[in-house]
């Protein structure tokens, strides 16, 4: 049962980091950066507020090895976000160049699968990596 709440948890953290990273990326889009800048800044203020709250509120570790913590959440995460969202938006993008689909809704749809594919990555990726119980740390 931990198992699952720890789940709705992250989905609902998740759901907080996408609001801020979608939000964050149309906006900046609608100051004409280009899109892969657009979504790195996007992705990165949403790994920071994810790395605090996965930490106290979905995984509630305590480990003080905080370091440790940091230089893998953020590996991870900017691997998810930098090389696995850039390399979905890139093919899904393609995928839909020549169908006069705008170029907006081409964005919306290949960030939506990209998320998906980092979610997937990042859930697996912290709970048995990240925000592990360390050898110091009591149930």
């Amino acid at each position: 049962m931990k198992n699952n709440s720890q789940k709705m948890r992250f989905v609902l953290v998740g759901g907080l980091n996408t609001a801020i990273d979608f939000g964050l990326l149309f906006l900046l889009r609608s100051f004409g950066l280009p899109v892969i800048t657009s979504n790195i800044i996007s992705t990165t203020a949403a790994f920071c507020f994810s790395f605090f709250a996965n930490k106290k509120y979905t995984f509630k570790t305590t480990d003080t090895n905080i370091v440790r913590e940091i230089v893998f959440f953020v590996a991870i995460t900017l691997f998810g976000l930098w090389v696995l969202q850039t390399v979905v938006i890139y093919v899904v993008t393609a995928a839909f160049s020549g169908l006069r689909i705008p170029d907006n809704l081409t964005l919306l749809i290949a960030k939506l699968v990209a998320t998906v594919v980092s979610l997937v990555w990042n859930y697996t990726m912290y709970s048995r990596v990240v925000f592990t119980k360390q050898p110091n740390q009591r149930s």
